[in-house]
């Protein structure tokens, strides 16, 4: 059976849906104004495998993934650049939807936008209010009253308390409490009017301005997904306050249970520190996966390099998604080389089998490992002992069941020829590798052959350590076939 951590209980407990068959989950997802970096790639990957396997695992799921598309930084970037929000937004949600792409990550069952919900949103404000939750501050902004949620901080553990000590209020401030956070942010006379709403025309009493960041979520996941949610999720940095934001407001506002089991990935890290564009480790997803001979930052879309794509999925999803995970130029090596591995084992053995058969030992090992909180790095040894055995036993079978179940990781799908000829910058010898074109390749193996044809084995030898020290590995198959490979 199917076993989740829950951020919320910190335990590992049976996932039972609330309705027998069928799964409602939702997932927080992009601020867009920039472009996806890599702790995105993290999460877009980690609960890309999750709704997977429970289509996988036979359940009808409902995968809610919304899009923040007015916010402060949105703002701030279209006052920078002289474009309206909407041209920021759309750009952006393009550049995201090609990364998503990229990465193998397959679209959610609904993508909504918060400037699609400030109804639903000024709804949940208006109930809050009524509760005793919610209070019109003098300058205008609509703001929680977090102690007056008793069960604030559940989530994250902190008491109040603890976040007390630690807040800072700016002078002038019209919050009554430092905790307290905005739900309706009033409209500045400085700031563009495509950033600003009027309550009246949705029928309540509020000044013209702007949700703010929390109240979109609680908006949007009840309006598509209902109450409670069986899984919510988002990145790590999200558990408080986000999340923890989200409740006070679903809960001080209906009551009952927001979700009954909240998921959070683990950070990852670059070269050991967090990534910051102060510290220079910054790095987007297209900058890692991109053809970057055609990479430009003035289009949403771009030439993607397949291999080192699915290198980025990998790398991602042979760590568990609660685990903190480093990303090096020496881990990626290792992990493009790992994944050349199993695409070798493809590669020498053609599979024959088109589904999975779940009595198999390997198959039985792999469930047991997902069924295990998700865990991707037990799934891929078994894909690694699969490749191993079809090395070894030249089966069919096993290359077959090594295709399928990579398949559920959103892995192993390409052809394995096209898949080696394509450069990769993050193994020894690619940079010469692609100063040769796959013509110039071929003509060299002809060559070669051709040595060998006349008896000239130095000549021969000499062609295949050329291609060698350019990065091109060369296999001679029985009846005369040579495959080559980019190393």
């Amino acid at each position: 059976m199917l076993q989740i951590y829950n951020s919320l209980t910190r335990s590992k407990t049976s996932f039972v849906p609330i309705e027998p068959g069928k799964v409602r989950m939702y997932v927080c997802g992009m601020t867009v104004y920039d472009y996806c970096h890599l702790g995105h790639a993290r999460m877009l990957v980690s609960f890309d495998v999750v709704q997977r396997w429970l289509r996988a695992s036979g359940y009808a799921v409902q995968y809610v993934r919304n899009i923040t598309d007015i916010d402060d930084k949105i703002i701030k970037r279209a006052v920078q650049t002289g474009r309206r929000i909407g041209q920021v937004t759309e750009f952006y949600i393009a550049a995201m939807d090609a990364d998503a792409q990229a990465l193998g990550v397959q679209k959610p069952d609904h993508e909504p936008r918060a400037t699609q919900y400030v109804g639903q949103m000024l709804g949940i404000i208006a109930k809050l209010q009524e509760n005793g939750l919610a209070y019109e501050a003098a300058d205008g902004d609509v703001n929680y009253s977090v102690r007056g949620f008793p069960g604030y901080g559940k989530l994250s553990g902190k008491s109040l308390d603890d976040l007390r000590a630690g807040e800072r209020v700016a002078v002038g401030s019209a919050k009554r409490d430092p905790l307290d956070f905005v739900l309706w942010k009033s409209a500045k006379p400085e700031e563009p009017a495509d950033t600003k709403w009027n309550p009246a025309d949705y029928g309540y009493v509020y000044g013209p301005g702007r949700p703010g960041w929390h109240i979109e979520c609680s908006a949007m996941s009840r309006a598509l997904l209902g109450q409670p949610l069986d899984i919510h999720g988002g990145g790590p940095d999200l558990k408080f306050p986000h999340h923890e934001n989200e409740i006070a407001q679903t809960e001080g506002a209906f009551g009952g249970t927001m979700a009954n089991a909240w998921m959070h990935c683990g950070p990852l890290m670059v070269d050991a520190d967090k990534m910051s564009k102060s510290l220079g480790n910054f790095r987007t997803i297209r900058q890692t996966v991109a053809d970057e001979a055609s990479l430009s930052d003035e289009e949403a879309d771009y030439p993607v390099n397949p291999r080192e794509a699915e290198m980025l999925r990998f790398f991602i999803v042979r760590n568990h998604y609660r685990s903190p995970q480093n990303f090096t130029p020496d881990n990626l090596i290792d992990a493009q080389s790992a994944l050349d591995g199993l695409y070798q084992a493809l590669r020498n053995v053609e599979p024959d089998w088109l589904n999975v058969d779940w009595n198999e030992p390997q198959a039985q090992a792999f469930k047991a490992a997902m069924d295990d909180d998700f865990n991707t790095s037990g799934a891929v040894a078994v894909l690694f002992e699969l490749a191993s055995e079809a090395n070894r036993t030249r089966s069919a079978r096993a290359a077959g069941q090594l295709k399928q179940l990579g398949g559920l990781l959103g892995l192993l799908q390409q052809d394995p020829e096209a898949y080696f000829q394509s450069v990769t910058r993050y193994r020894t010898g690619a940079a010469a590798s692609a100063a040769l074109d796959a013509a110039a390749i071929e003509a060299r193996i002809a060559a070669r052959a051709a040595a060998k044809q006349a008896r000239n084995f130095a000549q021969a030898d000499r062609i295949r350590d050329e291609l060698r020290a350019a990065g091109i590995e060369i296999d001679d198959k029985p009846g005369g076939l040579t495959q080559w490979r980019r190393a």
